[in-house]
């Protein structure tokens, strides 16, 4: 059986989760193992999913209402021992630096363009797998 990565989804949007779905497939690289998706809709179900444990990235919607992607980043990178890693999804490139100040490790512009964020995310999980090796 091939190992599998867990990717929280967060996004009040359910088209912006089917977008990630979408770019990532079954997996966003060859050199990563294939992606489950656990989707969220509330801040409330990302702090509860991230105290279950298991997951290895999160994608954060910046433009989530009524709590965006930046402010539960912030949160969980508070709140959470071990914190996966972050990949937040920005409304502008002009928010990068917002990004950087929610801790996030990377961040895409929307609408979700598939090879960049595949390759964000890609990145993301290798990191993860290097720490955990």
């Amino acid at each position: 059986m091939q190992p599998t990565a867990t990717v929280l989804v967060y996004s009040d949007d359910s088209n912006t989760r089917e977008q990630v779905r979408l770019a990532t497939g079954r997996r966003p690289a060859p050199d990563v193992p294939v992606v489950e998706f656990v989707e969220c809709a509330t801040p409330a179900a990302v702090i509860k999913e991230l105290d279950r444990g298991g997951i290895d990235v999160c994608v954060l919607d910046g433009e989530a209402v009524p709590m965006g992607g930046m402010g539960v980043c912030r949160q969980i990178k508070d709140e959470i021992f071990d914190c996966p890693p972050v990949l937040l999804l920005i409304g502008r490139p002009q928010d990068a630096w917002l990004a950087t100040w929610s801790r996030a490790e990377s961040a895409v512009t929307l609408p979700v363009e598939p090879v960049e964020f595949a390759s964000a995310l890609a990145s993301l999980l290798r990191e993860k797998a290097a720490l955990n090796a």
